[in-house]
């Protein structure tokens, strides 16, 4: 007894649904147009595309889901109910498609469009706020989306494609990233005003040794350099608390739980001193970071140019 064997190799239910997609895509906005006019030659008139093309990419629409979606009388046709319920979710989903081209569009658009910017905690009081506005004046209608993070969480940011671009410090130095240095802030040690250094203005940093320290948590690019510059001074700061904010540390120093590694604030506060330190040079790099390979829409590639021309003079004064 002979038996017949199909040469179409059997798909799985997930190949299945994933190969119907395929086939459908490119025909459901033919569907919609013939839908639309009921009417195949002025679909076909209205959508550019040969009559024939319409007509076979409908049958074919047909043949894939196995169902009559029109009932024709000539080149007039009228929807079928299985072709009512389809037309409602396929025009659903090509207005949803459109809506998210647009956006596409509208975030590449050179004088309007979108950057997705993070930077330091300690860069938004004065730093990010001065180069958006200075940026602003000759790009007013660019929209920015910022994020406001320590370090490692904002190079999560770009490897995700969540950003475009971020300033952070210390300047990363990793195979997918590109990087340029672009400042230097000084750090200070900041300690209360009734400490045994306050009435100094320069110390070395080894004269702090003895001290409990309020840092930021592991983690954030200053706490890695307070620690790296301990260790050049030949100790391991004692660490009594751990925080997310710099003026929020400079709040503890001022209450007498510790003293601190921090960058200049922007409003000086009472009941601090803040002391430079001669040794080790006590700096820290800022730098502006992007995902190396990833194609720069016109603005995002017109403010890292902005970014980049402000190289030596990133910093208020």
């Amino acid at each position: 007894m002979m038996h017949e064997h199909s040469s179409q190799p059997r798909l799985s239910q997930s190949s299945y649904e994933e190969d119907m997609s395929l086939l459908l895509a490119p025909r459901l906005a033919y569907f919609a147009g013939v839908a639309r006019h009921e009417h195949v030659t002025r679909a076909a008139q209205e959508m550019g595309v040969p009559q024939s093309t319409l007509s076979r990419a409908v049958v074919r629409l047909e043949r894939d889901l196995g169902v009559t979606l029109f009932a024709r009388r000539g080149r007039t046709v009228s929807l079928t109910p299985a072709g009512r319920t389809l037309l409602t979710s396929v025009e659903r989903a090509l207005a949803e498609v459109e809506r998210a081209a647009e956006s596409v569009r509208a975030d590449a658009d050179p004088s309007g469009g979108k950057v997705a910017f993070g930077f330091l905690h300690t860069m938004g009081s004065e730093t990010v706020p001065a180069l958006l506005r200075a940026f602003r004046a000759d790009h007013p209608r660019v929209r920015f989306t910022l994020v406001q993070n320590h370090g490692e969480a904002m190079l999560g940011g770009l490897r995700a494609g969540d950003l475009d671009l971020c300033l952070t410090s210390p300047v990363p130095d990793a195979p997918d990233l590109v990087a340029r240095r672009l400042d230097e802030q000084r750090l200070r040690l900041v300690v209360p005003d009734d400490h045994r250094l306050a009435r100094r203005r320069r110390i070395r940093l080894a004269e702090a040794a003895d001290d409990v320290f309020v840092t930021l948590e592991p983690g954030y690019g200053l706490r890695r350099i307070t620690d790296d510059l301990c260790a050049r001074a030949g100790f391991t700061p004692k660490v009594a608390f751990e925080g997310e904010e710099a003026e929020t540390l400079r709040g503890l120093v001022a209450a007498g739980l510790g003293v601190a590694l921090l960058p200049p604030p922007a409003v000086a506060r009472p009941g601090v001193v803040e002391l430079t330190v001669t040794a080790p040079r006590a700096v820290r790099e800022i730098g502006v970071a992007w995902l190396d390979g990833h194609p720069d829409t016109a603005p995002v590639a017109a403010f890292k140019k902005f970014l980049l021309s402000r190289r030596g003079h990133l910093l208020p004064e």
